[in-house]
């Protein structure tokens, strides 16, 4: 196991460069098993998750080259149907390999997947797409079980008990792509990295249409073809650096990124008083400032502001000058990192799905853990902010959503190192 040792309180200053999105990557992956010919995917970040959905890929049939943000998949085998437990409870979105199992395949064996703590994200609408494309679908000892010797379009409407999907949306996408006809997916995910896959799969020989929109409309194709293709930046990590000069009253170039996705981020951002410059189509400069206005702000599907963010924005609003109010209306126990945050000298109260932040003057070092990704990813920015060292457990979260956080940091001057630790 492994720790992060942070001493707070030095600026961030100078150039970072942000990796290809892990949200991107993962479901363009799963997207590989519609298509026999060989699948070249680049600007792919190196990640845990990356790395356990290539072994479920590699235990599906294909065979995983990966090199220098470059992947290769090769089909060596189209007969295993079966995405086991030991896998899948390491991912969440191991999930998405359901839609093209059971479209290129006719079978699908998919165990629950699992992923990090923050609430229950059920799978009602991957199983309700999938019948109403025509699948029999039973749920058995922990396993999806879906079944279909063809699957015919038709209309999908992806808003559930808890809003709308975004890998249920790319799911049922992947799916229809081969299934015969037209199916209209109404309420669909609207995220970058849902028009990421359909970008890929249309390259691929799709014919997808509205993507980007709530209503995708795919038509369905006997066959999709290999092809090469870059996926987009990472628009979490690139608001993540943002926020940590922000947090470090520092001065940071955020290279190969993508602003037109993190609109509402950076306006949030903006109202807080940071220095927030578009330079060029892939460049923002952040300047931070000692201390920042509090906001209020409710997280919500894109094009709002994202979940994803909420852990980190947190950990800048402790030090703000006033109260602010965080209101999380996607995942329920989104809030751990809160507690965390506290033993640094926060004052932060939770009621019920909001937040009420209480700016502090200053922050402190100490020994904190991390409950899942984006919430270690807030303690690091946190402790960046705190005065004298600090200590991130359970670094493995963040290692699952962050490529060589502590290397890309530390060339912006923070003092940051990675330990061995006994602790779990």
């Amino acid at each position: 196991m492994y720790k992060l040792v942070i001493e707070g309180g030095h600026k961030l200053e100078g150039e970072v460069y942000i990796s290809g999105a892990k949200n991107a990557a993962l479901p363009i992956m799963a997207a590989s098993l519609l298509i026999e010919d060989d699948v070249i995917i680049n600007n792919v970040p190196n990640l845990e998750d990356v790395k356990t959905l290539s072994q479920l890929l590699e235990r599906l049939g294909k065979k995983v080259e990966f090199s220098d943000k470059r992947m290769v998949i090769r089909t060596v085998s189209e007969e295993n149907v079966e995405a086991p437990y030991e896998i899948t409870k390491k991912i969440r979105a191991s999930i998405a390999v359901l839609g093209p199992l059971l479209a290129k395949r006719k079978k699908a064996k998919v165990s629950f997947p699992g992923g990090c703590a923050i609430g229950p994200r059920p799978v009602d609408l991957h199983i309700k797409g999938m019948r109403i494309l025509g699948a029999s679908v039973r749920v058995e000892h922990g396993y999806i079980i879906a079944e279909a010797q063809k699957l015919t379009g038709g209309l999908v409407n992806m808003l559930g008990t808890n809003g709308t999907s975004v890998v249920a949306t790319e799911n049922v996408m992947m799916a229809a792509t081969l299934a015969e006809g037209t199916t209209v997916i109404d309420n669909a995910a609207m995220e970058p990295e849902v028009v990421d896959l359909a970008n890929f799969l249309i390259k691929c020989g799709a014919k997808i249409k509205g993507h980007g929109t709530n209503t995708i409309v795919v038509e369905g194709v006997k066959n999709l073809k290999g092809c090469e293709y870059e996926i987009i930046p990472d628009r979490i990590e690139a608001g993540t650096f943002i926020l940590a000069g922000m947090m470090t009253n520092g001065e940071v170039l955020v290279k190969n990124c993508e602003p037109n996705h993190l609109t509402e981020p950076i306006r949030v951002f903006s109202e807080m008083g940071a220095s927030i410059q578009i330079l060029s189509k892939d460049t923002v400069l952040v300047k931070g400032r000692e201390r920042y206005e509090p906001v209020n702000v409710t997280t919500l599907p894109y094009p709002y502001f994202p979940t994803d963010l909420q852990a980190q924005l947190m950990a800048v609003l402790t030090k703000a000058r006033g109260i602010s109010i965080i209101t999380e209306k996607i995942f329920q126990n989104r809030f751990m990192h809160a507690y965390e945050m506290n033993r640094l000298g926060a004052d932060i109260t939770i009621d019920g799905n909001s937040a009420i932040i209480k700016g502090v003057d200053k922050l402190y070092g100490a020994p904190v853990m991390a409950s899942d990704l984006r919430g270690g990813a807030g303690l690091i920015i946190a402790l960046l902010g705190a005065e004298g060292v600090g200590e991130l457990l359970r670094v493995y979260h963040v290692d699952r959503g962050y490529e060589k956080i502590e290397d890309k940091l530390s060339k912006l001057g923070a003092k940051i190192k990675r330990e061995k630790t006994d602790l779990i």
